[in-house]
């Protein structure tokens, strides 16, 4: 018996923003929905408006699994997560180990493909996946200011001042196309 999915399945029961008084919980398992369709569409500007090569599918497999690991760990709060070099070494220690455990719960002849999927870093995609990830905090951001949640006014200045200093073509493209209507109710959406 193998229980890689049984925990993977468990993102749904992981509160993201838990430091946070949010006017729409969000869990991990709606979050890395939104990533993997952030990171496939900003694979799809790299490749279909920047003309670069670029693997849409792939980018968007592994976003899918780029949190996976806190189906063990929970969720850190970017705060504590980042407080400092110590807490941050510690905690990737602690995810390390987290992917190790998850890898261990498949079959041998699926495991290879997984260790792909659950090594980010060396993907050749880390720069897409971790944009959209920071992409899907920033539209969180914005839909709780929309519902009057001041509460997430800094974290919506400093994530769109750190998709600024991505500096990526990709990001500044989706930024300009997508995001207004983000800021639009789906009356003024519709009158299109």
């Amino acid at each position: 018996m193998h229980h890689f999915f049984a925990y993977v399945f468990r993102m749904r029961h992981i509160l993201r923003w838990s430091l946070m008084r949010n006017a729409e919980d969000e869990n991990l398992s709606e979050h890395t929905a939104e990533v993997a369709m952030l990171a496939h569409a900003l694979a799809l500007i790299r490749r279909d408006v920047l003309r670069k090569p670029c693997d849409p599918d792939r980018v968007a497999a592994l976003a899918l699994y780029h949190d996976a690991p806190e189906t063990m760990t929970g969720d850190l709060p970017t705060p504590v997560k980042y407080a400092n070099p110590r807490i941050r070494h510690a905690f990737g220690e602690i995810e390390d180990a987290a992917r190790e455990r998850l890898l261990s719960m498949l079959p041998d002849t699926l495991r290879p493909e997984y260790e792909k999927l659950l090594d980010l870093e060396h993907s050749g995609y880390y720069d897409l996946v971790k944009a959209a990830d920071r992409l899907a905090a920033y539209i969180k951001c914005c839909n709780e200011l929309k519902t009057g949640n001041e509460e997430f006014r800094r974290a919506y200045e400093k994530t769109r001042i750190s998709l600024d200093e991505m500096n990526m073509p990709e990001v500044r493209w989706f930024m300009e196309q997508f995001m207004p209507s983000f800021s639009l109710n789906m009356d003024d959406m519709s009158d299109d």
